[in-house]
Parts: C-alpha cells; sequence; structure tokens
C-alpha cells in the first residue's frame, strides 16, 4: 500500500512461458489495490497510516505500538499490529471501519493499473470468470468497480472483515472465491502484487502470476519465493500472451 513509482524495466518474462501458465485458466482471483488500481494514488496510505495511529491513541492504545511502527507507512500493518496485541474486539472493529471509510474516500482518486482495464474486458470476454480477493475492504472493492464500470465482471467481491486474522496470507478469501466460482484449484490463478498473496495461493495449490509495477515490489515477490518468470512488470504483457501477440 505504499508509494513506489520507480519501474522495474527488464521484468518481462517469456510470451511463450505466459501462455502455458495463462493456458489452463478458466477463473482469476485478482488482488484490487496493486493489478487492478492503485486505490491511494489520490489519498496517500501514509497519510491515512498517521490518521489511523491518532485514531489508535484516542482509544488509549497507543502504548501497544513501537516509536518506530508509529511510522509505518502501511495503515493495514498498523491496523493488524493492534489486532495482535489486543485482545477485545470492540476498538478494533471500530478502527477497521475508519480504515474502510478511508477506503472509500480514496476510491475517487484511484489510478486504474496500466491495461489493468483492457485485460479484465478481453479475459472475460474471452470466458474467464473472476473474484477479487482482497485485504482492501469489499465495499471498497465493488465501489471502484462500479467507478470503471466494471461491476459485471466481479460478481464475487470478498476483502477484509473484522477477523483480521483471516487476512491474507490466510487463504480464507481466496477459499471463499474458489466455492462460489465452483472453480478447481488448477484451473485458477492468483494474480497479486505481494508477497501475502503468493502464500494464500500457495496454500491452496493455485498457480500465481505476480505484478510487480516496480523494483522493491519485483524484489518483494522474488524474496517470497515467487519464480521470476510468473511475475510481469506490465500487464500489456498479460493481454499480448492473452491475444497471441508478440
Amino acid at each position: 500500500m505504499t508509494s513506489d513509482t520507480t519501474q522495474t524495466g527488464a521484468v518481462t518474462p517469456s510470451t511463450e512461458g505466459l501462455r502455458e501458465l495463462l493456458a489452463p485458466v478458466r477463473y482469476v482471483l485478482w488482488d484490487l489495490d496493486g493489478p487492478i488500481c492503485r486505490l491511494f494514488a489520490g489519498h496517500p496510505a501514509n497519510g491515512v497510516a498517521r490518521a489511523l495511529v491518532k485514531e489508535i491513541e484516542r482509544l488509549g492504545l497507543d502504548e501497544l505500538l513501537s516509536e518506530e511502527e508509529r511510522f509505518d507507512p502501511d495503515p493495514q500493518a498498523v491496523l493488524l499490529l493492534i489486532d495482535q496485541r489486543h485482545a477485545d474486539s470492540a476498538p478494533i472493529a471500530r478502527l477497521e471501519q475508519w480504515l474502510t471509510e478511508q477506503e472509500l474516500t480514496a476510491v475517487p482518486r484511484a489510478l486504474p493499473t496500466p491495461y489493468a482495464d483492457p485485460l479484465i474486458r478481453t479475459w472475460s470476454a474471452l470466458g474467464a470468470r473472476f473474484a477479487i480477493t482482497t485485504n482492501n475492504s469489499a465495499r471498497a472493492a465493488a465501489a471502484y468497480m462500479e467507478s470503471r464500470q466494471l461491476t459485471g465482471c466481479f460478481p464475487h467481491i470478498y476483502g477484509r472483515t473484522e477477523d483480521l486474522a483471516r487476512m491474507k496470507p490466510h487463504p480464507h478469501c481466496l477459499s471463499r472465491a474458489l466455492e462460489s466460482l465452483g472453480a478447481h484449484p488448477s484451473q485458477a490463478l492468483m494474480l497479486g502484487d505481494a508477497g501475502t498473496d503468493y502464500q494464500a495461493a500457495r496454500k491452496l495449490g493455485v498457480p500465481f502470476l505476480g505484478y510487480a509495477r516496480n523494483r522493491r515490489k519485483l524484489g518483494l515477490l522474488t524474496a517470497a519465493g515467487v519464480d521470476p518468470s510468473h511475475i510481469v512488470g506490465s500487464l500489456e504483457d498479460v493481454l499480448k500472451a492473452l491475444k497471441g501477440t508478440p
């Protein structure tokens, strides 16, 4: 959820290898923030994280965070730390709802990932069925899909709930998506930009395609164990593979 716009440049798997990965895919599980859009492009995540810390202070829970953790630029990471260290679920539910409202505020200024919209429409037209499996709020994901007139492509959206322990890398949202789609893992593909996406997919035996828009994302994916041949730096590569163009 942090910002880093340095391009990867060299992340270009072979077209043939990409086509082999995509050939059996009938169902695609999409992460939202990354492969589909930059959700916090106009409502920066680091500012949301700072505001979340203030909300935590108002609830008297700030002693649960170290000085370094108070400046974590990822609001989801901050929320998870509080959840892991505080037994009472009531304030966690309030903080989760607060973050959901921030994500909804971010939607109108979110930026679509380059080639995401045409890739979604093309893949759908070719018969693939989709679900969103995200650690963001399902409400925010649905609002973004509506803003891009893509609601019909995503009848199944699974996101963060008040039970934060079920966020990825827990495979809960992926499992629900597979069940709703009636999909066997071998016919599905998880398209994500984080190690947690890969870990959740791996637990269910779902093949994975990583999207790394910059060197930092590439490094995080490879550090998580993703095969570099299963990482793209641009969704244009996926679109070309689907269309059969070089």
